[in-house]
């Protein structure tokens, strides 16, 4: 059924309410983007995925032809995705014998507790299985990267109208309220992931997704789940590595320079150079003269980077951390996405005035150009930084579902 695909729901996040389409689910489910080892079904039973199933862009069931193992037993058959266990009945899957396959109920949200499995029209139970326990991040940055893949195809300008009409130092505060909320999400996830993992493999865990890029994040997961961070100290075979995951591996749309092989040669020769770099990135942490709290001062952002010369701080953090194995925009993308909100999470240090004005990294030049012309950024006095790009792209999620 068609319009269920399509539906959309209003979740409360971290920092405000927004709204995500149920194609962003069906995408985690489709690029196994969370946490599988291990996994257990509603009814306590093991899951193993062998093959997550062809997304079916028709009618009928969301994923086709579908491998698992239910507590042991292999299967086969269709996986059905939903934000909620009662969307089975609601969308009328139970009588409709284009859905008598499923053999698996992928649910965002757990059921409720008088909630029983659903049934196909043989009156047979379909086990459910809950992602929302399992991601890796907040569930809003996944759909801020599902806006973006179709934001980047769009004029931006067009759709930043209502924010051109107030006064700049207006837009400038709002986005910084967003983007520090977006810090706070950021934070609140690298703790859930040290909690999970500990320092070390949290670390090395986000180092690999990072130099995965967007296309190639769960392969870098499940490399990194596979060889921790001391099988790379003293020197590891790439080839294996690379052949681990197999057809995982995206390449169309990957420009050369980020091949998978030559990202992973890349962190082969940061966990050399830096074989301790988790240790390392703790105390620079620590080691920090005390900040303010992300205030409504940091909005000038190159009184900031004059006074605690942020350029030189980069390289230090860079040669300190990776041995300046990572550099170029991908290495400001690492500091903001993963060391800045790690460092935080591990050493209860606010970070958040250092994030919101570094360097942007890989922000999609469109963004750069729409900040630009909404006055935001630009020049000497205001020049472009990663929270106000990180402000913008939060304010498009929650401004327009069908970004």
């Amino acid at each position: 059924m068609a319009p269920a695909r399509d539906s959309v729901a209003e979740m409360q996040g971290l920092y405000g309410p927004f709204t995500v389409a149920e194609r962003v689910v069906q995408k985690i489910w489709l690029r196994q983007d969370f946490s599988a080892q291990p996994a257990r079904l509603e009814d306590g039973r093991t899951l193993e995925i062998l093959s997550p199933g062809h997304w079916n862009l028709i009618g009928g069931p969301d994923f086709k032809g579908a491998r698992l193992r239910l507590g042991g037993i292999e299967c086969s058959g269709d996986v059905e995705v939903h934000f909620h266990a009662s969307d089975w009945e609601a969308h009328g899957h139970r009588e409709d014998p284009a859905y008598a396959n499923v053999v698996l109920h992928v649910l965002l949200f757990p059921p409720g507790t008088r909630e029983k499995p659903v049934r196909n029209a043989a009156g047979g139970t379909i086990p459910a299985f809950v992602l929302l326990p399992r991601l890796h991040r907040d569930l809003e940055e996944y759909a801020a990267d599902d806006a973006l893949e179709d934001l980047t195809a769009r004029d931006e300008w067009t759709r930043t109208a209502e924010l051109a009409s107030r006064p700049v130092g207006e837009v400038r505060e709002v986005l910084h309220e967003l983007a520090v909320a977006r810090w706070r999400a950021k934070v609140h996830y690298a703790a859930q992931r040290v909690e999970r993992l500990g320092w070390v493999e949290a670390a090395h865990h986000t180092g690999l997704e990072i130099l995965g890029y967007r296309h190639n994040r769960v392969p870098m997961l499940a490399v990194a789940g596979r060889w921790p961070l001391a099988a790379w100290r003293g020197g590891i075979d790439l080839a294996s590595v690379h052949a681990s995951v197999g057809d995982a591996w995206r390449l169309h749309g990957v420009r050369p320079a980020n091949r998978p092989s030559l990202r992973l040669a890349q962190y082969a020769a940061w966990a050399q150079q830096r074989p301790d770099w988790p240790e390392r990135l703790e105390q620079w942490a620590r080691s920090l003269s005390a900040r303010p709290d992300a205030t409504r001062a940091d909005l000038n952002g190159s009184i900031l980077r004059r006074d605690r010369r942020l350029g030189a701080l980069s390289a230090d953090l860079n040669q300190q951390v990776t041995g300046g194995a990572v550099g170029g925009l991908r290495w400001h993308t690492l500091v903001c996405d993963g060391l800045l909100p790690l460092a935080a999470a591990r050493s209860g240090r606010d970070l958040s005035a250092l994030w919101l004005q570094w360097f942007p990294g890989d922000a999609p030049e469109r963004i750069g150009r729409a900040l630009r012309k909404l006055g935001v950024s630009g020049g000497r006095d205001q020049p472009h930084c990663h929270g106000f790009a990180q402000g913008l792209m939060a304010w498009f999620l929650r401004r327009d579902v069908s970004l």
